[in-house]
């Protein structure tokens, strides 16, 4: 036992090991995260997050027209009902 200590054994150089191979993994996680795993979820994104359409439907631009006070509430409501019957609710199987 006294042997190793006094002969030139590993001496304070074993402490190097566990810290190379702590960074090894930590150094292959951070890799990952950063390419294969961003296309999956990127950082900063909410896991019930979907991405908005190309196109926004006709029906959301009458209420951001109407929001934006460019029509009244009759010619929302009148728009609408037209909107409902073509592009509506009803079509996509939700609560008409």
């Amino acid at each position: 036992m006294n042997t190793l200590a006094y002969s030139g054994g590993p001496g304070p150089w074993i402490l190097l090991f566990p810290l190379f191979w702590a960074a090894v993994v930590i150094g292959g996680v951070t890799l990952l995260r950063r390419t294969a795993w961003r296309g999956r979820r990127g950082p900063g994104q909410a896991r019930t997050t979907r991405e908005a359409p190309a196109e926004p439907s006709p029906i959301t631009l009458l209420g951001g027209r109407f929001a934006a006070g460019e029509i009244d509430e009759d010619e929302y409501w009148r728009r609408l009902s037209v909107l409902d019957e073509q592009f509506g609710r009803g079509s996509r199987g939700g609560v008409a």
